[in-house]
This record gives C-alpha cells, sequence and structure tokens, in this order.
C-alpha cells in the first residue's frame, strides 16, 4: 500500500512512522517547499500541493501532515474537494474501541486510548498517549496534544488546540478554535476563539 502525505514536517514524521508500522508498504511526502526540502527524514519529498493532485490516483491512501489546525483544514478540503482518497493512520498500540469512530485524514498515535461511543471526526490528531473517554465527541480538525486526558462526554468544537497533559473534565464543552494551554485543568465550559491557561482553568488575559 502508498500513502501519501502532505505536509513534511516533524508531525508528518510521526505521521510516516506510524503508518509504516500499521503496514503501509510506502510513504512519500508532498510540501509546498519542495524543491529546496527533498527529504523529511528518511522519508522522500516528490514535489508540492499541485504535484499530488496531478498524482491522487497512484496513492492507495492520503494524509495531511501539517500541525496548525487552520492550514491542515484547508489542505484537507482542498484534497477532497479533488477527489483524494483521505485515509486514517492508527498506530498499532493505540486502543480504539469498536465502538468509537474515527473521521477520515485524522491521526492516532502511540499509547492513546479511544474508548466506547467517542466520536472523532475529519482531520483530528490524537497525539501520543491521549485518553479519549466514553462518549467524547472531537470536531473536525482538532488536535489533542501528547498525555491529554478528556473525560467522559467532553465536547471539543471545531479546531481546538488541547496542549500536552492537560486534562478536560466530564461532560465540558469547548468553543471553536479554542486553545487548552499545557498541563490546565479545564473544569468550566471554554467559550469559543479564548486560551484558557492553569488549574483551575482560566481565560487568558488578553
Amino acid at each position: 500500500m502508498h500513502l501519501a502525505i502532505l505536509g513534511a514536517s516533524g508531525h508528518g514524521k510521526v505521521i510516516a512512522d506510524a503508518a509504516e508500522q500499521a503496514g503501509w508498504h510506502s510513504v512519500i511526502f508532498f510540501d509546498d517547499a519542495w524543491p529546496e526540502l527533498k527529504a523529511n527524514g528518511p522519508w522522500a519529498v516528490q514535489g508540492d500541493t499541485s504535484a499530488l493532485l496531478t498524482k491522487l490516483s497512484d496513492f492507495d491512501g492520503i494524509v495531511v501532515g501539517i500541525g496548525t489546525n487552520c492550514i491542515r483544514a484547508v489542505k484537507q478540503l482542498e484534497l477532497s474537494d479533488a477527489g483524494a482518497k483521505l485515509v486514517s493512520i492508527v498506530h498499532p498500540t493505540a486502543v480504539v474501541s469498536p465502538h468509537a469512530a474515527i473521521g477520515s485524514g485524522s491521526v492516532v498515535f502511540a499509547n492513546s486510548v479511544i474508548n466506547a461511543c467517542a466520536v472523532v471526526g475529519a482531520g483530528v490528531i490524537v497525539n501520543t498517549g491521549v485518553v479519549i473517554e466514553h462518549d467524547c465527541i472531537v470536531d473536525d480538525f482538532a488536535h489533542i496534544s501528547p498525555n491529554a486526558v478528556l473525560a467522559g462526554g467532553v465536547k471539543l468544537e471545531q479546531q481546538v488546540w488541547v496542549g500536552a497533559c492537560a486534562s478536560v473534565r466530564q461532560l465540558i464543552s469547548v468553543g471553536q478554535a479554542s486553545i487548552i494551554g499545557m498541563g490546565a485543568v479545564v473544569t468550566k465550559d471554554v467559550d469559543s476563539g479564548v486560551t484558557v491557561l492553569g488549574n483551575p482553568a482560566r481565560v487568558r488575559a488578553k
């Protein structure tokens, strides 16, 4: 099986590694810094976005390897509109309930857990060691950083970014494009477009 990754970044390296361990036979990168950028670690970079759009049929799957939520969303929607076969990549050490759902273009990294009846949308990053408990809803193009924990029934709207080692109490809702800082402990609902920090988490002063 042949996989294309758009975005030759450090995040892309982790996707490529997870993909190989999950059984993908070859991984090729595309990045808009090509031709100056010709490799991403041990993997070749063979063109930019335009080049990938002309080669969609060459690949069994395509995923966007860009960590920034808004850029990942734009690129994934561009690929989807062009008919790309978007796939999800799940590391073999991740534990995903058969009763959970994962959308196209999402990535689930090593030692993460997605429990029963959780719903993960399209283009979501579930990073290393994340726990997404039962009945959580994670909307499209969110990013949950390493070792963060979402307790049962949490709702993250589109493009939320949860920092490393943050915790979100059960039944909490986090509004669109908000940021939960590293190590924050979220005990109350979070409005859209804000950053919360600390324990307990509070909105950062502007």
